[in-house]
């Protein structure tokens, strides 16, 4: 087999090969500016990217569309994440474990929602959440079965309360309301208050 010494690729490999750095650093830097401050423009983006305007322009014509990539590979590294989560066993055990990693999810991420939702369609950001919520619902469903959680309500509605618990927490923390120490366990807690069997 015949290697190409490193650094003597043909200049349409090496372009390319640059092209996919600086895309992985305009996306890298786009999120950790986001992060930070929603209203992060190209240009502290490019800066923080190490790359010109006109480059990051060349990938991404517009805020918009960086916004898009980014929220998008935010979402496909979150699934990621959830998909390699054991949620077998007790059924409790495994809520806090959903919780705990849901959470460091939407707390290291709720800045760039905030950034998407000024770019990115409501439906689509729905959209993003259905399979997470998917997964909460499979978890509710087995404890259901175990008899850990309770049945006397539609299981759409005990999922809308884990989404709502776990944003509100968010929403709490950015308002300096609660803090950010615990606040897995918090939402844990609350969630079992809720799934927990009526007393006969």
């Amino acid at each position: 087999m015949v290697t190409t010494p490193a650094g003597t690729e043909p200049p349409g490999q090496a372009k390319r090969a640059d092209a996919r750095r600086n895309i992985t650093a305009i996306l890298d830097a786009a999120q950790q500016c986001l992060v930070a401050d929603p209203e992060a423009n190209i240009s502290e983006i490019a800066k923080a990217a190490g790359v010109g305007r006109v480059t990051l322009y060349g990938h991404f014509a517009s805020r918009a569309e960086l916004i898009n990539a980014v929220f998008a590979r935010a979402v496909a590294d979150s699934e990621r994440v959830l998909d390699d989560l054991d949620l077998d066993g007790d059924p409790h055990a495994a809520l806090g474990r959903l919780v705990a990693a849901s959470w460091r999810i939407i707390d290291e991420f709720r800045a760039l929602l905030r950034a998407a939702h000024n770019y990115i369609p409501a439906e689509r950001i729905r959209v993003a959440h259905d399979r997470p919520m998917r997964r909460v619902q499979r978890l509710l469903e087995r404890g259901r079965v175990a008899g850990v959680f309770r049945d006397d309500l539609p299981i759409s509605w005990m999922v809308a309360v884990y989404h709502s618990v776990i944003h509100s927490a968010a929403t709490e923390i950015a308002a300096g309301r609660l803090s950010d120490n615990g606040a897995a366990d918090l939402i844990t807690a609350t969630l079992l208050g809720a799934y927990a069997p009526p007393s006969s």
